[in-house]
């Protein structure tokens, strides 16, 4: 490339000479004009190689090939012009011989490393028998997707079309591929291109259209693959687009989530962090996450050890567990706690430990009441000695209205929470939300394995309906709610439709290609047939963020918890789920239980 340089310039000043005097140079004039073309030559090699231009400092063809090259030519052509406008008729070449060359030569230049692009994209173009595809979404995804796929020859797919909505982009073409169609046109597009797959390169999409565009492409006999969303580009800032089969979490859970990083870095950001509960699916998760805005210190507390190695990989990218940020320990006991925060003096916490499965607490209550109530109260107690600015607690949607012990627990969780927010005037909140995929026990994990060893599918009961969330989008609202949150109040995560349990198991069949019984047990004690994520008492609204919905939670000190009550209360707690009669015991009128402890804690909620 080096020496095609040099060569542009000799051709290109011949020609500038040429075409000024209609080629009607005399010997002299045609010798001057080899002179300074081999003159430009040879500056243009060594200051090309002084600034790394043909030692592979610039990725081959990019803009900084072009300015550097603008920059070099241009001081060339400035260089020789100040000897050749005062003595170019001297030397019988015309004044504005490199002036007239600069753009030349440029020219030439781009053309010989655009034919040379072109000629390399395609050698590496997919294979003739790669998969052929439509690519819907012809905005930055479908742009960069189409730059990976064309450019490697040993790609799965090889993209025929693109599918756009957007009518402003009926005759475009990217990198050569056209749009040929809107997303109404999925099955007529497939059968005239050939194509037997579909991806979907859409930012941010949420599930209610994926499952929309997934059953119109399945209805057509093509396979579906998504890319991975805007917010996973930005996050990971991968250096190519891969695409992935369409999987269940995508359909039921993927939910648009527009992160005010900004304010997150001003909580977070410099900051002493603490997560209680960080070996689990959503701890994890959420170290992960904060550990990217920069906090002083992450402490990541849990009494699972294998947990916290999970952790510490997915934020320091080893799990040798010998340094301080992880901390072994149990939240029940409340002097290592206070010992812990003590020394390591966190500024924000966020309170993810937590007993979840919902019917083995319905069997043992008592680990319930130790460690969601009283295991939260040993936190907010040392979160308040070292004067902890930011207290997150992660709750759920079984707390609203609650039927069963996990919700009520956590429901008293809440209402702590509340109370320490009203002693400290500090940012104490709780953020509540639904189930969340692919943590660890729950419904889809599950599914699968009963799947991948073809036994029947258990669903409760064919009208049963859940929330769901991905756990990255789960954690990234939870740490945007603890920047707009207020003292005492319960966040509430906007969760979407809510999806049939029956509809997501017969998804995860077909998906899985098999054939699979599905198995009605009935409901479990404790357990909604429809869950809610508001209390009939709660009064809701959004002065900040679109996705985050502000409650109130009523107080409950410390002194007014009754181990007995809480007892007396979870063996009255209807089991047939008749909302009517749950939404009385919970707003005190349960007249008909006599024992004082019971009616002591019906009247605080």
């Amino acid at each position: 490339m080096a020496l095609l340089d040099a060569g542009a310039w000799v051709v290109g000043t011949f020609l500038a000479v040429a075409l000024r005097l209609d080629f009607t140079l005399t010997t002299v004039g045609w010798l001057a004009t080899l002179l300074l073309g081999l003159g430009a030559a040879a500056i243009q090699l060594v200051v090309g190689y002084g600034v790394a231009l043909y030692r592979g400092r610039y990725s081959y063809g990019s803009f900084e090939v072009v300015r550097a090259l603008a920059i070099i030519v241009l001081g060339i052509s400035v260089l020789f012009s100040t000897a050749v406008i005062p003595f170019g008729n001297g030397i019988g070449v015309p004044r504005a011989t490199m002036l007239f060359a600069g753009p030349l030569v440029l020219l030439l230049m781009f053309g010989i490393r655009y034919a040379t692009r072109v000629t390399l994209q395609r050698s590496r173009k997919p294979r003739d028998d790669a998969e052929r595809a439509l690519v819907l979404g012809a905005g930055y995804l479908g742009d960069r997707l189409l730059h990976t796929v064309i450019t490697d020859p040993i790609s799965p797919i090889r993209p025929v079309g693109l599918i756009d909505d957007d009518p402003l982009k009926k005759n475009l073409r990217l990198r050569g591929v056209p749009v040929l169609g809107c997303s109404d046109q999925i099955a007529e597009l497939a059968q005239r291109t050939g194509a037997t797959r579909l991806v979907i390169a859409l930012g941010n999409v949420d599930s209610a259209l994926l499952r929309r565009l997934s059953d119109a492409a399945q209805a057509a006999g093509m396979s579906v693959s998504v890319t991975p969303s805007v917010t996973d580009l930005m996050m990971d800032a991968p250096t190519r687009i891969d695409v992935r089969d369409i999987e269940i979490e995508d359909l039921i859970g993927r939910h648009p989530v527009d992160t005010n990083v900004e304010l997150i870095a001003g909580y977070i950001t410099g900051k002493r962090v603490l997560v209680t509960g960080a070996g689990g699916s959503i701890g994890s998760e959420l170290c992960r996450q904060l550990a990217r805005f920069g906090p002083r210190e992450l402490i990541m507390l849990d009494r699972d050890e294998t947990g916290l190695q999970t952790a510490q990989l997915g934020t320091t990218g080893n799990g040798l567990l010998d340094s301080n940020e992880v901390v072994l320990a149990d939240i029940r006991d409340a002097s290592v706690l206070n010992a812990i925060f003590d020394e390591r003096r966190p500024e924000v916490v966020f309170h993810a430990a937590a007993l979840k499965h919902l019917p083995m607490l319905e069997q043992y209550p008592d680990e319930a009441w130790k460690t969601n109530v009283l295991g939260s109260l040993n936190v907010l107690r040392a979160a308040q000695r070292v004067g902890v600015c930011h207290f997150v607690n992660i709750s759920t949607d079984k707390a609203a209205n609650p039927t069963s012990v996990l919700g009520h627990s956590k429901r008293v969780a809440e209402k702590l929470t509340a109370w320490a927010g009203e002693q400290t005037g500090m940012q104490y909140l709780s953020v509540r939300f639904g189930n969340v995929i692919g943590s660890r026990g729950s419904m889809l994990p599950t599914f699968q394995r009963l799947i991948a060893e073809d036994r029947p599918i258990t669903v409760t009961h064919p009208d049963a309906t859940r929330y769901f969330m991905t756990i990255p989008e789960a954690c990234q609202l939870v740490i945007q709610a603890g920047g707009i949150g207020r003292a005492g109040e319960v966040l509430i995560l906007d969760m979407g439709e809510p999806v049939s349990i029956l509809e997501v198991a017969k998804r995860m069949i077909s998906m899985s290609g098999k054939d699979i019984e599905i198995v009605f047990t009935g409901l479990r004690h404790g357990e909604k047939l429809h869950e809610e994520l508001v209390g009939s008492r709660e009064n809701l609204e959004r002065p900040f963020h679109p996705q985050i919905s502000h409650a109130h939670a009523e107080p409950i000190s410390p002194e007014r918890l009754d181990k007995a009550g809480w007892e007396a209360r979870m063996r009255a707690v209807p089991r047939d789920n008749d909302t009517a009669v749950i939404d009385r015991i919970t707003v005190d009128r349960a007249v008909d239980v006599s024992t004082r402890a019971l009616q002591e804690a019906a009247a605080n909620g």
